[in-house]
Parts: structure tokens; sequence; C-alpha cells
């Protein structure tokens, strides 16, 4: 363990978010370990692509984009998702020396003297000028609570958990959650398992054609004004509907994809509606998605009234030295490489203009 060191920025979490900001840090003149550490708390590189079930294959991946300054290509679409990103961020890692530093875990970010910033890491503590934070939601699964939850018998776990279709032959299974995760589970267990019903909150919106890059901004400009207002971010993906592609449409026709409401309440051998009707189960499998893991960042106080972090393109509203990349609008593959860069240009302003002291 070493005593304090000084940086100009440091960035955390290395995923597709954290690896952009890196790159666009490096092409303007700043230097790893000089004047920046990437701090990722991961094994290996990857991500958390690195985590993803074997089944989803990168021909499944739906909007995976290329870093910047080296493109992803002739990926075959049979192999894993995890290998083919895992390969790919070590190789960029390499390419433009990076250096990053795991596995590494941040535990809090606080104030320090001279209006910089403390970052206590289990590799000690760095004192900063600046931040990108790009933690992503990996490390927050959302389990929702509700009644008798405790009481049921079966396994319950979550798309954070699930390790593929193999797992559950035989077994009766309900899944939660209206997003794509959902589906490919469904898609994936049906021919194993003895039964499948899929329960979510409100109806799937299913979206027809191709989606543009006008469809694509208005859907990234609805979660932007929710994080503008400092309110919990949506996904990208929960306000552009789902694809309605052949897989989709064969899991309608067969039935799979049968919605059923959100249940009232969990019974020790299944899951139960007011109206009398009861579903047996086997296992809970929840893929009801994910949140911001930001509990760092606490001693900033930085969360508004609303639940949220304000943020003005990726700088935090209640501390201009704090930049959130992935976090809200940018929470998609193609949003964190241009938060990246808008993240690293405000940064040079800052740094330029001197270190403001946050309230």
């Amino acid at each position: 363990m070493n005593g304090t060191r000084e940086v100009e920025v440091v960035v955390i979490g290395a995923g597709q978010a954290g690896l952009a900001g890196a790159y666009h840090l490096r092409r303007a003149g700043f230097e790893p370990d000089r004047d920046f550490v990437v701090l990722d708390h991961s094994p290996g590189p990857g991500g958390a692509w690195q985590f993803r079930w074997p089944s989803l294959t990168y021909g499944k991946v739906h909007g995976m984009h290329s870093l910047p300054g080296m493109e992803l290509t002739d990926a075959d679409p049979a192999r894993p998702s995890a290998e083919v990103v895992r390969e790919y961020f070590d190789r960029y890692e390499r390419t433009f020396d990076l250096r990053v530093r795991r596995p590494v875990d941040v535990r809090a970010v606080g104030g320090g003297e001279r209006g910089r910033l403390l970052v206590e890491a289990s590799d000690g503590v760095w004192s900063t000028r600046a931040l990108i934070n790009a933690t992503g939601t990996w490390d927050r699964p959302f389990w929702p609570r509700y009644p008798g939850q405790e009481t049921f018998r079966g396994r319950q776990l979550h798309t954070a958990q699930y390790a593929g279709p193999e797992d559950f032959a035989g077994l009766r299974v309900v899944v939660v959650g209206g997003g794509a995760s959902g589906t490919q589970h469904l898609l994936e267990l049906a021919p194993y398992a003895a039964a499948t019903t899929w329960v979510t909150r409100r109806p799937p919106v299913f979206r027809e054609g191709p989606f543009d890059q006008e469809a694509g901004r208005a859907a990234v400009a609805l979660v932007e004004e929710r994080v503008r207002q400092g309110l919990p971010p949506r996904s990208v993906v929960s306000v552009t509907g789902l694809p309605l592609n052949d897989a989709i449409r064969k899991g309608l026709a067969d039935g799979v994809l049968d919605r059923q409401p959100m249940f009232d309440r969990i019974t020790p051998d299944g899951v139960a509606w007011n109206d009398g009707r009861h579903v047996a189960a086997d296992v809970i499998l929840w893929a009801t998605g994910f949140r911001a893991a930001l509990d760092h960042l606490s001693p900033l106080r930085l969360r508004e009234p609303g639940g949220g972090i304000r943020v003005e393109g990726t700088r935090a509203v209640a501390d201009p030295r704090v930049h959130l990349v992935g976090y809200g609008p940018s929470a998609s593959t193609i949003g964190a490489n241009r938060a990246g860069r808008a993240a690293v240009r405000d940064i040079r302003r800052l740094l330029a203009e001197g270190q403001p002291v946050a309230a």
C-alpha cells in the first residue's frame, strides 16, 4: 500500500465507457500513470461483458458498438459474447497502452485539500483534480420486493446470476421482466423447462421496422430529460421497445411470450394473483434490470431529492469535477463512446481554468 498519489484524472471502471474516456484522455495528451489512472475492480478485461452467460452469443447481442479508434471486425457470431468482447477489450487496452489497474476496488470518493478529490481504493488513496466515473450497473442488480418472497421454497435468481438454460431442465420457471434479457431468457428456457410463465409490470411494447437515427435520438432525449431533472435514469432500451425479430415472432406464435400481468404475491410453491389464479413454480428468474453503481460517490452528496444525480452532458451539476460516463443517456455502447469524448473535452477546460472548490 502506497501513500496518497496525485494525478490529474482518475477513471473508475474499464468497461466501454471507461475505456472510451481513457482513450480520449490519451489523445488529449494525458499520460497513463503520470496524468491519469484507470481503476477497474474486475479480474480481467471485458467490463460487464465478461460475466455474461455463455449462451449469449455475439450474434444475439443488440447494438454492440466498437470502441473509438479500433473497430471490432470479423467476430464470429456463434462465439459467446463474453469471449469476443473480453479479447477485444484486452487488445484495445494493450494497443493504446491504457495500463488499467486491476483488480482495484474503489470504496469512496470524497473531498480533499486544495479543491481536489480523494479516491479511496484497495490499492491506496488517489488525489485527483477530476473524475470520470464509469462504473455501469452490473454490480447493482435490482431485486423487487413482493409479499411472501421469503417463503418461496424454490430457487430465486437474477439475470446477473444466469448461467444458461440447461440449469432449468424439467423445472417450472416464472420469468419476471419485460426487457431484452427477459425475452432472451424465455426463448432459451422454453425447450428445457417443464413450463414457463412470463410476467411483467407493464405490457411489453414491440417495435416494428428499423430503429433509425431519428428514433434513437428521440429515445436518448427522453432519458436525458430525466437525468437533467435529477431523477433516476431509465435505460435507453426501456423507451425504445423490443425489436420484433424472427425469434420474437416465433416466441409469440408458439405461446412462449404469452405475457401475464404482474403477480400480487409469492407463495411457498409459486406465485399468485388477487383474482385467485396461482401458478406453481420451482424457479423465479428476476430479469428486472440493474441500477447505477454509485454508492462510492455518496460522500460527495450528488443525489437530488428525486433520487438521481442531475447531469448536464456528462458533468454532475452539483460538482463539476465529476463526470458520469455510461450513466443515463450515455448508457449504451455508442452513447458511452460519445460521452467519453465529451467528458474529456470538459475536463480539459476545467483544468485549464483552474480547479473550483466544490460546495
